[in-house]
């Protein structure tokens, strides 16, 4: 893999997908769909799938394709494949909340080693350079041309005072449960995969997700978090990684974390 050339193609697509987006989301109202699992889908997920897989394919026609909005014709057993959630967060999105991403990521061998993460109603841009490191863009974020980066890592925790962030739609009684072990400084609360890049740069330490994601949820935020040093674990046994190409997509309860925090049990 040309790691050069896919993150100047996904940094570029995921722009020009949030463009698309942000049209839909400033425009009039816009109908929602229900998909067969029930999740809501709307104009702007399907706009921006069909903009970024048409970039991907065309820029790398050898690589393994998957995307939410057509799961249900994948059948990878690839273990290098592209992954795509073109609108995560579609319930901040109809709500007008501005906490959804567009994400895309490349998993290879079980791991996604390199991702990009973009907020367009919020204007932050996360991704993986070629070396696997982590930046922040900041400025304006042109298409063709990138603007001041500035590498980012996790937190050295205090266990003592931990921040901790947690899903803004899906918060539970067993994720405070879990939360409550610990000696909690502050908290914080983010939709869609913004709660790993808050981890990434050092402004949460733990992120506990005990509820339903795919991969294509969790893989672009998983390769921010861990080109910026930290870790993502399978809730049931902390001594495992989170890994990828699984049959269903689906992910087992995960915590994300910065090293440095004591992790307490199931």
């Amino acid at each position: 893999m040309d790691y050069g050339k896919l993150v100047v193609e996904m940094r570029r697509l995921a722009l020009e997908a949030g463009d698309k987006i942000m049209e839909i989301y400033d425009g009039p109202e816009f109908e929602v769909m229900v998909k067969s699992d029930n999740s809501p889908v709307t104009v702007a997920d399907e706009a921006a799938d069909a903009l970024i897989s048409a970039g991907l394919r065309a820029a790398f026609p050898d690589v393994a394709l998957v995307t939410e909005e057509q799961s249900a014709s994948h059948d990878i057993r690839a273990k290098t494949f592209l992954i795509v959630d073109p609108l995560d967060g579609t319930k901040e999105f109809i709500n007008r909340r501005g906490d959804f991403t567009v994400n895309i990521a490349l998993v290879e061998e079980g791991q996604p080693t390199r991702g990009v993460v973009y907020a367009p109603a919020k204007g932050r841009l996360f991704y993986t350079q070629a070396d696997g490191q982590t930046v922040e863009e900041t400025g304006a974020l042109d298409k063709q041309a990138v603007g001041e980066t500035k590498p980012i890592s996790v937190s050295s925790p205090d266990n003592g005072g931990l921040m901790v962030v947690a899903s803004k739609s899906h918060r539970d009684q067993a994720t405070d449960d879990y939360i409550g072990q610990y000696e909690v400084r502050d908290m914080t609360s983010a939709g869609s995969s913004l709660k790993f890049c808050l981890v990434a740069t050092g402004e949460a330490d733990l992120y506990p997700r005990l509820g339903r994601t795919m991969e294509w949820d969790t893989a672009a935020g998983h390769a921010v978090l861990a080109g910026a040093g930290g870790l993502v674990v399978r809730f049931d046994n902390p001594q495992l990684p989170l890994v990828y190409g699984k049959e269903s997509f689906a992910n087992p309860f995960f915590i994300a974390y910065a090293p440095g925090v004591d992790l307490k049990g199931a």
